[in-house]
């Protein structure tokens, strides 16, 4: 039997304000056809199908179409898990009509042994059993007590996680012990595991289930197919638990990442796991550097003919005035766009950053001028009148003057 497993789609996520529908739509007519090449018999989708709890109207299209494409090809079963990106209820609204088509949802955490899945294959003879366990929330797991500590909760947590997955796995091997003792249990996920490795951008949206140690999920599981780190990567070198990692870069950091997903191919209870790479269907760079590098760069891209999405991190020395205009005027006539340029010589030496942390897009308006005339000493006696022309020109700007 083979799985491709995969997880954090993100169908319908921006980037800096980008629509990448086109991206999307390349990616699952590759998955489509790579469902269809390798003769996967069950797709696992661990969580974070799409980015928002109400996509938009061509997400949904584009979700449904591809389950309606693969659904009369090779794959005999999907099993999508909703992620902490997802809506449960929406995922789940459509569940009985999908279960027509051999996919089978998991949007809401339900009881441990009504997450547990039977699969069976085209004679009607069991395959396969999967706990099909959703992202849980804290609701679905415990209730609060007045006055705990966050050591106490998040250890009440962590065992919520422990009880669930137990109790799942104890039901699938009921189901082993009375459809043969071949059967391989797997196990999905999408949480944050202790140890797990992030990229710099998905660092602040882990969520709250944090540091769950590999000794929660039971060892009966033969796989276990992970969401929710962007990141592929084993857990705790183990080759058969795995994060998926997710198919398309969704930042800019993500984006010199080799993304991959996981075919798993089962001889009875043995699962051999290989990461299939996933093409790059738009290209996107971060460059850094002063002007100069970051002029010869761009040559080298425009170059190349390419359509490229930037974002462009000026690290130089010199104050540069009118870098966006300058920069944009290199790639107007090219196939290069700039998504987003960063000046760090204007947050640290005109704007002088209050934490380590601190970045232009948590000042507003207001902050930033403030900091300028600290920063150009203006004298106190005129600063009320500038203040007051800037609050004008605001103003007039929020009137689309």
């Amino acid at each position: 039997m083979k799985i491709l497993h995969t997880a954090d789609l993100h169908l319908g996520r921006h980037l800096y304000g980008r629509r990448r529908h086109h991206e999307f739509a390349a990616f699952l007519d590759w998955f489509a056809a790579t469902l269809e090449a390798e003769q996967v018999d069950a797709l696992i989708i661990a969580g974070d199908v799409f980015d928002t709890a109400t996509p938009s109207p061509r997400s949904q299209a584009q979700y449904y179409q591809f389950l309606c494409r693969i659904a009369v090809g090779c794959c005999r079963h999907v099993i999508i898990t909703a992620g902490n990106h997802d809506s449960p209820a929406f995922l789940d609204a459509p569940r009985d009509l999908l279960r027509a088509l051999n996919v089978h949802v998991i949007g809401a955490a339900r009881e441990p042994a009504d997450e547990v899945l039977l699969l069976r294959d085209y004679n009607g003879a069991p395959e396969a059993i999967v706990c099909a366990v959703p992202y849980l929330r804290e609701r679905d797991l415990r209730s609060a007590d007045a006055g705990e500590s966050p050591a106490e909760k998040a250890a009440k947590l962590l065992d919520g996680i422990r009880t669930h997955y137990a109790a799942a796995v104890a039901h699938a091997e009921t189901l082993r012990s009375a459809h043969g003792a071949d059967l391989p249990p797997i196990a999905t996920g999408h949480l944050y595991t202790a140890g797990g490795q992030t990229s710099e951008a998905h660092d602040h949206e882990i969520g709250t289930l944090a540091h769950v140690p590999a000794s929660a999920f039971p060892a009966a599981i033969d796989y276990l197919a992970l969401g929710h780190i962007h990141l592929a990567q084993r857990l705790d070198g183990n080759d058969t638990r795995r994060y998926s990692g997710s198919p398309l870069p969704h930042t800019f950091a993500e984006a010199a990442q080799q993304k991959t997903v996981c075919l798993v191919e089962f001889q009875g209870r043995n699962a051999a796991v290989r990461p299939l790479a996933v093409p790059v269907f738009q290209k996107r760079e971060r460059i850094r550097g002063d002007l100069p590098a970051i002029e010869a760069r761009l040559a080298e891209l425009a170059a190349t003919g390419d359509p490229i999405w930037l974002e462009i991190h000026y690290e130089g020395e010199a104050v540069e005035g009118g870098l966006r205009d300058r920069l944009h005027a290199l790639t107007a006539h090219t196939a290069l766009e700039i998504l987003r340029l960063k000046n760090a010589r204007i947050r640290e030496r005109v704007l002088a950053q209050s934490t380590d942390s601190e970045t232009l897009d948590d000042l507003n308006p207001l902050d930033v001028f403030e900091r300028c005339l600290a920063a150009h000493d203006v004298p106190p006696e005129q600063r009320d009148a500038l203040r007051q022309g800037y609050r004008e020109i605001l103003a007039g700007l929020d009137d689309g003057l």
